[in-house]
């Protein structure tokens, strides 16, 4: 037996037999300093033991299982690092399927598509939209406009929460689509601008009092119904009358419908009918809400008996 016949002594090529794999993949494997080496033959050959096949063989079952290439150089070298490399991957396995049906749904979108201009749109929103889904920018969006950053952090804050929608880990195409419109528009378009109000008008008792609105009226809104006259048109001329320290008038809802008829926005019906698309079941959008009402409004005579008593 020469020096280097060791019990388990072996070349690079017996090595990569018994390992099932390629000289050059054990060679990858050597060069970047994971393989336990044995000295060279005078030769110059690579001779290798049975912890470096043992070494290779764990290198090669954690390569199966997708790990990440640095964390498995980790994995090789520290216990603690192979734990929390399979913790990692088995968390990473466990939102595969999510992610499947996800990438599922946006071919289906890609492959029900019309024209080829509606399939580069579909394509293009798809792209940009963040997967998994996250509702980061739509939030961001609505914190960086008027009125949240003017009114107290609680109020702002269940603004936000209203009019932020969160998709389903794994949603079908409807609303993927509709998520990644929503995303768009808040790219281009940000947030739909803040209900119509005048100068000087107090933020805080209009928006707290559109939520009583609001409130009252979900129902109708949720069924794609426009509020008839009664509390919940009343509660929103209120809210409008109270923040400029007016009553709820005949001539202020005059007024008011003028108003609201200046100020509509467009991103407002989108922003709505994305959100509802994207989550069918949860509560009408602030902005749907108020689009509905702003349309009772319009068809509505007048004050109810109630409304127009004031203090």
């Amino acid at each position: 037996m020469t020096p280097h016949d060791e019990p388990g002594d072996m070349g690079i090529g017996e090595l990569a037999e018994r390992a099932g794999t390629s000289v050059k993949t054990v060679r990858f494997h050597a060069d970047r300093g994971l393989l336990p080496r044995r000295p060279r033959t005078p030769g110059g050959h690579r001779r290798f033991g049975d912890e470096a096949l043992h070494r290779l063989r764990t290198i090669r079952g954690l390569r199966a299982l997708d790990v990440p290439v640095p964390d498995i150089e980790r994995a090789v070298k520290e216990e603690d690092a192979l734990r929390v490399a399979v913790a990692r991957r088995l968390t990473a396995v466990k939102g595969e399927p999510a992610a499947l049906r996800r990438r599922e749904s946006a071919l289906r979108l890609v492959e029900e598509s019309g024209a080829s201009a509606e399939r580069a749109d579909r394509l293009a929103v798809l792209a940009a939209a963040p997967l998994p889904p996250t509702t980061t920018e739509l939030a961001r969006s609505w914190r960086r406009r008027p009125p949240s950053r003017r009114l107290p952090r609680p109020l702002a804050a269940a603004i936000v929460d209203a009019a932020v929608r969160t998709p389903a880990p794994d949603p079908a195409p409807g609303p993927l689509l509709a998520y990644a419109r929503l995303h768009a528009l808040a790219r281009t378009a940000a947030a739909p601008a803040p209900p119509a109000r005048d100068p000087g008008c107090d933020p805080v008792a209009l928006y707290e009092g559109l939520g009583v609105a609001h409130e009252s009226g979900a129902a109708a809104v949720a069924a794609g119904r426009t509020p008839g006259p009664g509390p919940a048109l009343d509660a929103f001329v209120t809210a409008h009358a109270d923040a400029q320290r007016t009553r709820n008038s005949a001539d202020f809802r005059r007024r008011l419908r003028t108003l609201l008829a200046r100020t509509t926005d467009r991103a407002v019906d989108r922003y709505g009918r994305f959100a509802a698309a994207v989550d069918p079941a949860a509560p009408p959008t602030m902005g749907a809400a108020h689009d509905r009402l702003g349309a009772a409004l319009r068809a509505d005579p007048g004050p109810s008996a109630e409304a127009g008593r004031g203090p």
